[in-house]
């Protein structure tokens, strides 16, 4: 007798392996036998699973440290970048290439004899006095000098920081020729702002807790944090910043390699070309009324005066008129150059995760510092005046504004949505809507006893917005609900949340699917992943390592920062292209334990029909998957218990050829016999992609005996 093999879509492991078997039968089948239990690099297509796509790197170029945050806008040149932040470093790509524009923190001069080496090691230790330094920071010394055989010039890693409040070392390219202690002349070095670790490191100890929380009678918090960014494009510009720091502006029209600058310190040097009226020009286009302020820096002309505040006027590209409160445009009787600075007060100091809304542009810092304080106050929401980067001060004519949430010790996160701006507390979500002046923005509270794992685990798809908890899923379509999850037991009995801050969300929209990534119990990389594909409701997961995703519209392929450093494109192509060798994707697709006449005989097996396809697989290959029945005794007993008689529980299925009609191996004969069988699929050969269709196996009844 042939019996057909039809499964349920999705993989369940809610219940035991044989349980699941009987959950449900698919949709007008009458000879389904149960559902999937197992699953690694596996979606669903109607209903039949196949491998996922393959991934591509960008380039051969890498950056420097991990990545936690993309994102990808295109400019009024046509240019598509993409913002990438990392632990050490941010980064704008273009063209495949990454240029460095990590902000500068400080510039100081060293006095004379700042280096100090042993003979024969490549160690050097620097005297700096200003501090602010941490392990891991990068230094710029401009200015080369030489020590003990070593010229010390260029980008350099602080280590050993702690060690000394004035001293840190870094790895000179070569070995020292000399013991010297103070040596050198005076250079200029220039710090790139603070990084965080690859992964939290927790506090051990009494009094040590989750992340992000304080140790008992201390104001220490009980792990070292990841460095997490925010950004959002601020038309072709880019506005970022990393969590618990400032608020930095990256000009597109600076050029790649300029790095962004601290809001509350913008300013650039500017050109007086006309003398009456005014006209200006500048490396940074301007909107009519921002008010500019000059510096006594440079050569002012007549008629301009230092401290001053003027408002653009007549904006026309780079150039510029400059007039009083008033409107009255300033005329001057010379040309000259000068140097504006942003004289307006109350930009935020440190803000937890950046958004610009749709609505208007406003800029929202949240979990920032309160106007005239230097406090971190992490309920807080303040927004700059509307398409205004630098206008943070509530007047009675701007939009200018904030707002304390109570619900909650800390913002996580925030999230554009139709319409709203949704914010998560640790435990609420908060609907931020826009309601003119006075209030400007309204909250709502729209969800309360809830939880979310860190600033990235959100997701929007389709209107609906998904994310991950500490302990389950949700999502919100104007209501929060709790997502019904296949896979929750199975998710949460082997996850590390001492590093969630790692873990992240995003979408696949082109499969339907949302997926999120997350540590393993005994892992602090991200190393595995579960799927949620909203289409149709059902779930899959498996092992992969990513670091960010992004699925945009601007480019061909959704993309995925890796392990190795570098962007790939995913969907593309069928095999792991992750480095310049290609490696085979490994994919596995296994059943829950189905019965051999409801289990109450033993059956016996001798063939198998597969039904199946090689679509999209390399021509150059002959593609093929490896079949498998694993027999059972019964739900108690382990696989292949009885072993097969005689024969082999599993063979291999090859396409012979996909001109007129794809071809492929039409029966194997194996020997499995028992009460319950699992049906398993593998593959991992370069080249190969494949979808399962309903296999059928022979089958005949071997009587009630035993073992």
């Amino acid at each position: 007798m042939l019996k057909k093999i039809l499964f349920r879509p999705g993989v369940n492991r809610e219940n035991t392996r044989y349980a699941s078997e009987s959950l449900g039968a698919v949709a007008g089948a009458t000879e389904s036998v149960g559902g999937w239990y197992e699953s690694n690099n596996i979606r669903f297509r109607q209903g039949t699973p196949e491998k996922i796509g393959g991934w591509v790197r960008i380039s051969s170029a890498i950056f420097q440290g991990v990545c936690r945050s993309l994102w990808n806008w295109v400019t009024l040149s046509g240019r598509n970048l993409l913002g990438v932040g990392t632990n050490l470093k941010f980064y704008i790509e273009n063209g495949g290439i990454y240029y460095d524009v990590t902000p500068v923190r400080a510039t100081v001069t060293l006095g004379a004899n700042p280096f100090s080496t042993l003979i024969n090691s490549a160690t050097v230790t620097v005297t700096d006095s200003t501090g602010g330094w941490v392990n891991g920071d990068f230094v710029t010394f401009s200015g080369a000098t030489a020590v003990a055989g070593l010229t010390i010039v260029g980008e350099y890693q602080l280590s050993n920081v702690g060690v000394s409040t004035t001293q840190y070392t870094i790895q000179a390219s070569g070995l020292a020729s000399s013991t010297t202690t103070g040596g050198g002349s005076a250079v200029v070095a220039t710090y790139q702002i603070n990084v965080g670790p690859a992964y939290s490191i927790p506090l051990v100890g009494w009094g040590a807790g989750a992340w992000g929380s304080k140790q008992w009678g201390t104001n220490q918090v009980s792990n070292n944090p990841i460095r997490l960014w925010s950004q959002n494009n601020f038309g072709e510009d880019l506005i970022f910043g990393p969590r618990g720091g400032g608020i930095y502006y990256w000009t597109a029209i600076a050029g790649l390699t300029i790095p962004g600058k601290l809001v509350s310190g913008l300013g650039g040097a500017v050109t007086f070309t006309s003398a009456s009226p005014t006209v200006v020009t500048a490396l940074t286009t301007f909107v009519n009324g921002t008010p500019m302020t000059f510096s006594a820096t440079g050569s002012l002309p007549t008629g301009i005066t230092a401290g001053v505040t003027y408002y653009v006027s007549g904006a026309s590209g780079l150039t510029f008129n400059l007039a009083n409160s008033s409107g009255t445009l300033i005329n001057t009787s010379s040309t000259g150059t000068g140097v504006y600075i942003d004289n307006l007060v109350d930009v935020p100091l440190m803000q937890n995760q950046l958004l610009i809304s749709d609505a208007s542009r406003f800029v929202f810092a949240f979990g920032c510092n309160d106007y005239g304080s230097v406090v971190q106050s992490p309920m807080l929401i303040r927004w700059s005046n509307q398409e205004s980067v630098t206008d943070w001060t509530p007047s009675a004519t701007n939009q200018a504004g904030s707002l304390l949430l109570s619900h909650g010790s800390q913002i996580i996160t925030s999230m554009q949505a139709r319409q709203e701006i949704l914010v998560w507390t640790d435990s609420t979500l908060y609907s931020l809507q826009y309601s003119g002046p006075p209030a400007v923005w309204s909250s709502q509270l729209v969800g309360d006893n809830i939880s979310i794992v860190g600033q990235n685990a959100t997701a929007l798809a389709s209107g609906v917005v998904y994310w991950m908890g500490v302990d389950k899923f949700y999502s919100y379509s104007g209501t929060v609900k709790t997502l019904r999850c296949d896979l929750r037991q199975y998710v949460y009995s082997d996850i590390n949340l001492e590093q969630k801050a790692q873990f992240f969300a995003s979408t696949n929209e082109g499969f339907n699917e949302v997926w999120f990534f997350y540590c393993s119990a005994n892992s602090t990389a991200v190393d595995k992943y579960v799927v949620y594909n909203y289409s149709e409701d059902i779930w899959y997961y498996g092992l992969m390592g990513r670091t960010a995703w992004l699925d945009s519209g601007l480019r061909d392929y959704p993309i995925a920062a890796t392990y190795y450093y570098n962007i790939v494109n995913h969907e593309d192509g069928v095999d792991d292209n992750m480095t310049a060798t290609t490696q085979p994707i490994t994919a596995l697709i296994a059943s829950s334990e189905f019965d051999i006449d409801d289990g109450h005989n033993f059956g016996f097996v001798r063939r198998i029909l597969p039904d199946l396809t090689f679509r999209g697989s390399s021509d150059s290959i002959t593609p093929q998957v490896i079949m498998t029945l694993i027999p059972l005794a019964n739900s108690g007993s382990g696989y292949s218990n009885p072993a097969s008689e005689g024969g082999t529980n599993n063979a291999v299925v090859q396409r012979i050829t996909s001109v007129p009609v794809e071809q492929f191996t039409g029966q194997v004969f194996i020997r499995v016999r028992g009460r319950q069988m699992v049906f398993r699929v593998d593959s991992s050969q370069i080249g190969c992609a494949f979808q399962i269709g309903a296999p059928r196996i022979e089958l005949q009844s071997d009587g009630r005996r035993g073992n």
